[in-house]
């Protein structure tokens, strides 16, 4: 009898290490990596303020620091292991991208990219790396975003991909880099607006016209905290509390939540959050399948990020420049993360 028991325990126990296996973990992150130029001059363009003759006297040797710094951080993020998916923002073109992943020890995880060129003013862009084995690239395109009432207006394109994730499921990714509030939070809060609407007719079509219950992941820096009415009323995502219509989205970075971390940036004393991973109902509420692992949105926030901040007192970001003043850092934004799983949990 002793026996039997001991055997039923023992096979008990056996089933749930293999259900504890069955779920995988990819870590899918955001990071504005600010200014990441490649060193050379673009004659297409007249922004050349990073190269060797203009203002920020950029070369090829501060490239170097700024691409092993931020290699150094994308590691950092998964604790070592490889991300699954990154979003980048401010970055200069495709050259950036391409040396990031194939001269760094990145090149180790065989990730791909995907980088369109966008008429920004100053020549930056969104792309994403991703590893092919854990997610097989469907369809992506750039999706311009253009004033009606100002032909002239110029900003960067929203990217959207879509994956077939471990050969289970699709998901839609989305990186954004709203206008900024250069000129006025209140004078350019239309043009983010612009942007909200613009993004969120491009995901209801594919509710609409490919799958009402398609998985989504929105991430970006958007130039807005999480309870402005481009993020709230334009593109709906809402705290999973205030989560209403079924076409709702789930902003994972609302301040209330348990971050990590204060904000993704800082202005003098201030701390705020513009940066953030948003995913649809359907992600957030799944138990099997392909979901959201509860609680894992976090802002990273590694302490070779930081430098003391003299002035407003705390911390700061510790950044590539401070005007023109070269200091050999990150970024002026934190990174983000969310783990999605595939399988139970």
């Amino acid at each position: 009898m002793k026996l039997k028991l001991a055997l039923l325990l023992l096979l008990i126990l056996l089933s749930i290490f293999v259900k504890s296996q069955d779920a995988k973990v990819l870590r899918i992150g955001f990071y504005n990596v600010e200014n990441f130029f490649d060193p050379f001059v673009d004659s297409t363009r007249e922004y050349n303020e990073f190269t060797e003759q203009g203002e920020q006297r950029w070369n090829y040797f501060r490239y170097k620091k700024k691409r092993t710094n931020m290699y150094k951080t994308i590691m950092a993020m998964g604790a070592g292991k490889p991300l699954s998916l990154l979003g980048l923002c401010e970055i200069e073109n495709d050259f950036v991208l391409r040396d990031l992943i194939f001269s760094t020890p990145l090149k180790q995880f065989n990730y791909q990219y995907i980088n369109y060129p966008s008429p920004d003013r100053r020549g930056i862009d969104v792309g994403i790396i991703y590893r092919p084995e854990q997610l097989r690239l469907i369809y992506s395109e750039p999706i311009p975003l253009k004033d009606p009432e100002n032909p002239r207006f110029r900003s960067r394109d929203m990217l959207y991909a879509s994956f077939l994730v471990e050969d289970t499921d699709t998901i839609h990714v989305y990186v954004n880099h709203w206008p900024s509030r250069w000129g006025g939070e209140i004078a350019t809060k239309p043009l983010r607006m612009l942007a909200a609407k613009r993004l969120r007719h491009h995901l209801d079509s594919i509710r609409e016209n490919v799958n009402p219950h398609a998985n989504f992941i929105i991430m970006g820096d958007f130039n807005d905290t999480p309870d402005e009415v481009s993020i709230t009323q334009g593109l709906r995502a809402l705290p999973i509390e205030e989560v209403a219509d079924e076409g709702d989205l789930v902003n994972l970075f609302t301040p209330q939540r348990d971050l990590g971390y204060i904000g993704t940036l800082k202005y003098q004393y201030n701390w705020q959050i513009f940066d953030m991973l948003i995913v649809s109902q359907s992600l957030y509420k799944a138990k099997k399948g392909m979901h959201y692992k509860p609680g894992s949105a976090q802002i990273f926030h590694a302490p070779f990020l930081f430098v003391e901040d003299e002035r407003y007192m705390g911390d700061k970001l510790f950044r590539t420049y401070i005007g023109p003043k070269y200091q050999g850092g990150f970024s002026d934004h934190l990174p983000i993360y969310m783990d999605l799983l595939v399988g139970e949990e």
